[in-house]
């Protein structure tokens, strides 16, 4: 039976009664579980929920706004190379964290909770503020004062309180976990483990976008790691149900200028290395201290993958190959393009592979910043 598991002490508890901690303080995770089969792909719904029956619990009442079910584009990109990129950016608020903001919030409103709080530097908030709304929930959002404007005006648009945390990425979580007492939730991305839950379905679409077989390699930017460890779940279960027959091997994208993941990864170890961190126009993975940190290595090495460290001006040459054939995403998602080209260089994947290109949010959400950085490359 599926449960909440701390993966330190083993200790387990029961999914009925949401949490988003151990007694021990530390991040849930639930197992890879049995996994589906094509029969059991509800055809008739137009949206992730398609894959409920991979849900470790029932939820009678999903709030739903069509997430998921996102186009996946081929196109020419260097040596003859064809990658498909996934154009997450088509969800309901303009990222893949509407995945996970649909099945946890579903999750949590089903058993009870009409309140929740939230830390974000922008998608995540803006996705549980929307979904919130979507679901009549009450939303409070925490994030850096240094959010794109952008970001934080489409929280408010929802209708969602937001309070601008002063200082680096954590003391946004730091100050909503003081917050989370009484009626409100602490309903965090990073920390619930119902939000992989959601993003998982990326695996499961992928899986049937190709028809019904896993591709060779999948490269998404990684912060957090909710893109990275939602496609291990899904293929792991695929591979449980003998749907596919091996894991396609997944890489993690992030800017070298804050990469923890591929500093551990390159140590060969699963805990925090050292790395100066600085400014990044990739700030949707700009954390520099990821919770989840041994749980991506062990994602990594168990699918034989890897990390690249993309440098701030191939993460712009590549914001500027994807605007000119039509894809128009924000500066996160181009490190993963980025890392494509990196690994076609090294040979560590060859053209001939079935590639995935994760691109995880839309351009719309920094329009400005994107402009500046496409015509910057372009003078």
């Amino acid at each position: 039976m599926s449960a909440y598991r701390d993966q330190v002490d083993g200790s387990t508890y029961p999914l009925d009664v949401p949490r988003w901690r151990s007694a021990a303080g530390r991040p849930l995770w639930i197992d890879p579980g049995p996994g589906i089969g094509r029969d059991d792909v509800d055809g008739a719904e137009r949206s992730l929920w398609r894959y409920r029956a991979a849900f470790p619990v029932d939820i009678a009442a999903p709030i739903t706004m069509g997430e998921g079910f996102t186009p996946l584009v081929e196109h020419e990109w260097v040596d003859g190379s064809r990658p498909l990129f996934k154009a997450e950016w088509f969800s309901p608020t303009g990222s893949f964290k509407d995945r996970g903001s649909s099945v946890m919030l579903s999750y949590l409103r089903d058993r009870g909770i009409s309140s929740v709080l939230e830390d974000s530097s922008g998608n995540g908030g803006s996705s549980v503020a929307g979904y919130g709304a979507a679901g009549g929930m009450r939303v409070k959002i925490f994030a850096p004062a240094s959010t794109s404007p952008a970001k934080i005006a489409q929280v408010r648009a929802y209708g969602a309180d937001v309070e601008l945390v002063e200082g680096p990425r954590e003391e946004s979580q730091n100050a909503a976990i003081r917050q989370a007492t009484g009626d409100a939730f602490y309903a965090s991305h990073n920390w619930q483990a119902f939000f992989l839950q959601g993003t998982k379905t990326q695996a499961y679409e992928l899986w049937e976008n190709l028809g019904f077989r896993a591709p060779d390699n999948v490269i998404v930017s990684v912060g957090a790691g909710s893109s990275l460890l939602g496609c291990y779940l899904g293929f792991r279960e695929l591979l449980n149900a003998g749907q596919i027959a091996r894991m396609p091997r997944l890489f993690a994208a992030q800017p070298l200028n804050c990469s923890p993941v591929d500093a551990s990864f390159t140590a060969g170890v699963d805990v925090p290395v050292a790395r100066p961190v600085r400014p990044t126009i990739a700030e949707g993975t700009a954390i520099a201290h990821p919770l989840r940190l041994t749980q991506m290595i062990t994602a990594l090495r168990e699918t034989g993958g890897a990390t690249v460290a993309i440098p701030e001006e191939d993460i712009v040459r590549a914001l500027d190959a994807l605007c000119s054939r039509g894809l128009f995403v924000e500066p996160t998602s181009a490190s993963a393009a980025a890392a494509y080209s990196t690994l076609l260089r090294s040979g560590s994947i060859t053209p001939a592979e079935t590639t995935v290109v994760m691109l995880s949010g839309s351009g719309l959400k920094a329009a400005p910043l994107v402009l500046d950085l496409v015509e910057g490359v372009r003078a």
